[in-house]
């Protein structure tokens, strides 16, 4: 994998909105509380557009903010500024030569994770699901030093919960591959088309945000019967925020979680705290990742 280089205090941060429109919040605000943690800061075309209600920009003009943000030599990390929708209108329109010759820190996650699949597999990039930019001013210390120490780290990192969130083990085991994956409703459209998601010996890691529980298994029954969970070595669910029963019999998520790691015999754990939830890890995608579902541990090396 590509990996790009560390960030520093001093450095340029890019924004960019490839998927939905900044609905909450002022541009300028976000800009001044990055800032304010010592970087610079260039701002995208496409943060500042609104189209179709739904879209921060139109395809192309998102697309191509991708492509200047890699190219431009003064920007040393590109974040995203929210998820939303949009990135599968732009992944035919991205010129992935421009990416994999300019390897940058990419961060972002939700409807971000359509860009983190094809970077990793296309430009053998390795990228960030982690914080996005619209959420500056209210990042917490446990937030961002998980942020700093994700796309700095040079040989071993071992990721932690936040001290009052556990990490349950849903099958015992151990296993080991790079990491790959992030919004189960992304990684799902995925499936089917040319940028459809490679989980082949790799750690397949999924999180989901306002989904009822039974659409939860619909998605996962997809990726078991596209065989996505067979090749995958092992699974990690992250949070599933207001992931919810449709009705008061329903199972709990964590039977659900359970139930399809046991069809396919794969060591699994549930509730790191990456997603949409803060506070937040950065996990570093791409990167090789051991496992230990029996000790709830998790440990990423070079």
């Amino acid at each position: 994998m590509n990996i790009p280089k560390p960030l520093k205090v001093g450095d340029t941060i890019g924004l960019i909105a490839p998927s939905g429109p900044l609905r909450k919040g002022n541009i300028e605000q976000i800009k001044s509380a990055i800032q304010s943690y010592g970087y610079d800061v260039k701002i995208g075309e496409s943060c500042y557009l609104q189209h179709k209600g739904y879209l921060a920009g139109d395809d192309e003009t998102r697309a191509k903010d991708v492509e200047k943000m890699f190219l431009d030599d003064s920007i040393d990390a590109i974040m995203c500024l929210r998820g939303g929708y949009g990135i599968s209108r732009i992944l035919d329109k991205i010129d992935y030569k421009v990416v994999y010759q300019n390897p940058k820190v990419f961060i972002g996650f939700s409807d971000i994770t359509g860009l983190h699949i094809v970077f990793n597999q296309i430009c053998n990039l390795s990228t960030y699901h982690g914080i996005m930019a619209y959420t500056a001013p209210k990042w917490d210390d446990f937030t961002y030093a998980s942020f700093i120490n994700a796309i700095n780290f040079d040989e071993e990192l071992t990721i932690h919960n936040p001290t009052k969130e556990k990490i349950y083990t849903i099958l015992d085991g151990n296993a080991e591959g790079k990491l790959i994956g992030g919004n189960l409703s992304l990684i799902t459209s995925t499936l089917g088309t040319k940028y459809e998601i490679n989980t082949k010996n790799k750690i397949l890691f999924i999180e989901e945000i306002g989904e009822y529980i039974y659409r939860i298994d619909r998605m996962l029954m997809h990726l078991y019967h596209a065989g996505k969970l067979n090749d995958c070595s092992g699974i990690i669910y992250g949070d599933f925020n207001d992931c919810r029963k449709f009705n008061e019999e329903d199972n709990e998520i964590i039977d659900l979680l359970r139930e399809i790691s046991e069809k396919v015999n794969k060591p699994a754990i549930y509730n790191l705290q990456a997603g949409h939830c803060m506070p937040m890890l950065t996990l570093p995608l791409g990167a090789n990742c051991y496992m230990d579902a029996t000790t709830q541990s998790i440990k990423f090396m070079r």
